[in-house]
């Protein structure tokens, strides 16, 4: 519709938008806001904790993902309300930052939407529930601080508790056992300490996905992998004791830049320039071999001339390879990747024990592994059918975040909910020291904090109401902080010494988030939608 406002110059009313725009105000765009978050929140409450359940997305072209992961039916799953879409973006950014918690995020988002909508009916104003919102945020994260236990990192048991159940909301028992031992293997290899703190770039962590055998059979290369074959039958398949020369230039006759023209008009003439390319190309070849290289990586092409040379030597040679393999390969072997023939020298070249080309399912692979100090690591990860090695990857993703958390900030907190129902306690106490909105909202708050663990009991078929007054009661003991909630047998327990721990960081992470993304909602009043454009107009037919 046409938007005006009620002056009117000569007769005739001042137009602010476009044809075809709509608007919305006050209490008629609140509601639809608070509408489309609780939609966000019911699309994956059955996906929450180990017990969830799966959703299967569609898409358009017919692709289907099956998965629980929150981060991943949202971007899928493609939402088109503004919204929505704010929910969504808070979930990826979880996902960015620390790899886990991305459903959490989105249920806490509309829980504490919820609340405020509640809040509004009793005639609270917005500015007293924002407030709240952000004061109860505050002392939950100064509170969670408080109740988190110091781990060391470099304590394998305690990394693989975290790792465990980091996966087990996403697989099943037998496969987290496997994928946790393998990112508690991988992590502090690549781990880098700056200053007085640990760096993770889990982008040095390569995952190659082959489908085929079951998940047993993944295996981690203290290397690279690539997915290439040697380019030629007759070089080597496997060598030992390795020096590499990972080169940035081809091994062949480079194209002008310019359109050049030749005209041979003699059998002299054309075998003379036949002559001079063989040599050019014997001399580039030579100059790579007489460093001592038994293995050449080229990220450029390599002629067929100069793979017949390479052959006879016994070289090992790929090409054609990505510049992220290069640099994870440099990573790995301690090699320098080389931009022209002048760099090649023994010092620049990389080592490894063991290069091979191996065949995997259907394709050959070549494997740079046993290497002395490496990195940059491989995850060559094996699953039955596609789908699963999709949530596979996904999961290891994920678990390989967690893990590198513990190193940015070696702190844990218990899981099945014990934690969200302390911070829930706490807050309450917190609420009784103010008045008005403030308070109510810091309650609403604690509220949806606690149904994060209601949401946990009910997908373990529970009863959440009755799991959740057993929690509260258990809470109350000063001794009752890591008391949650055994998912199996539906019991109480003690989640530190079950095991069942999560990073600081993520907890923290998710309520802050959560917090931001839920007052930038609140402060919205007035929605315009601009007009469509119009579509393009058909061509005539022929």
């Amino acid at each position: 519709m046409t938007i005006a406002i009620p002056a009117q110059i000569g007769g005739q009313p001042v137009l602010i938008l476009k044809e075809g725009s709509s608007r919305r105000t006050g209490q008629e765009a609140v509601a639809n806001n608070l509408l489309a978050a609780r939609v966000v929140g019911e699309l994956l409450r059955p996906s929450l904790g180990p017990k969830g359940l799966n959703k299967m997305l569609v898409g358009s072209v017919g692709d289907v993902t099956i998965t629980k992961s929150g981060v991943t039916i949202l971007s899928e799953a493609n939402i088109e309300h503004p919204i929505a879409k704010m929910i969504v973006e808070a979930s990826k950014s979880q996902d960015k930052e620390v790899g886990d918690g991305t459903t959490s995020v989105a249920i806490l988002i509309s829980e504490l939407l919820r609340g405020a909508e509640d809040l509004l009916r009793r005639k609270i104003h917005k500015s007293a529930i924002i407030s709240g919102y952000f004061l109860a945020a505050d002392a939950a994260v100064s509170a969670l601080s408080k109740i988190a236990v110091k781990i060391e990192p470099r304590d394998r048991d305690s990394l693989r508790k975290v790792a465990f159940t980091a996966l087990n909301t996403m697989l099943p028992e037998d496969v987290c056992n496997t994928f946790a031992k393998m990112a508690t293997d991988t992590v502090p290899e690549v781990v880098e300490k700056r200053g007085n703190k640990y760096v993770v770039d889990t982008d040095n962590i390569q995952i190659v996905k082959k489908e085929g055998r079951g998940a047993d059979d993944t295996q981690l290369v203290r290397g690279v992998i690539l997915d290439k074959e040697l380019v030629h039958p007759n070089m080597p398949k496997r060598l030992v004791d390795c020096r590499l020369a990972l080169i940035d230039f081809p091994l062949e006759i480079e194209k002008t830049e310019i359109s050049a023209e030749i005209k041979i008009n003699s059998p002299e003439l054309l075998r003379r320039m036949r002559d001079e390319e063989a040599k050019t190309i014997e001399e580039l070849v030579g100059k790579v071999a007489n460093s001592g290289t038994n293995v050449v990586i080229c990220q450029k092409g390599i002629d067929e001339d100069a793979q017949h040379l390479l052959a006879n030597r016994n070289i090992l040679a790929v090409r054609r390879v990505k510049r992220s393999d290069m640099e994870k390969l440099a990573r790995a072997t301690g090699g320098k990747i080389l931009s022209n023939t002048g760099e090649v020298d023994a010092e620049a070249l990389g080592k490894a024990g063991l290069v091979e080309e191996r065949k995997i399912g259907e394709d050959k692979m070549v494997f740079v592994q046993d290497c002395s100090n490496p990195k940059s690591l491989s995850i060559l990860m094996r699953g039955e059918t596609e789908k699963l090695l999709d949530e596979y990857e996904r999961a290891m993703k994920s678990v390989l975040s967690v893990v590198a958390d513990v190193y940015e900030r070696n702190s844990i907190v218990a899981g099945g909910g014990a934690v969200e129902v302390e911070l829930a306690k706490i807050l309450k106490r917190r609420a009784a020291q103010l008045s008005g909105g403030q308070q109510l909202a810091v309650i609403a708050f604690a509220d949806a904090l606690e149904e994060i663990a209601v949401i946990l009991s009910e997908n373990a078929g529970a009863n959440p109401i009755e799991s959740v007054t057993r929690l509260r009661k258990a809470h109350k003991a000063t001794s009752g902080k890591n008391i949650g909630l055994d998912l199996q047998s539906g019991k109480l327990v003690d989640m530190l010494k079950r095991g069942v721990v999560e990073p600081e960081l993520v907890k923290e992470r998710y309520i802050k988030a959560a917090t931001e993304v839920t007052n930038m909602i609140l402060r919205i009043d007035d929605v315009v939608v601009a007009s469509k454009p119009p579509p393009p107009p058909k061509q005539p037919s022929t």
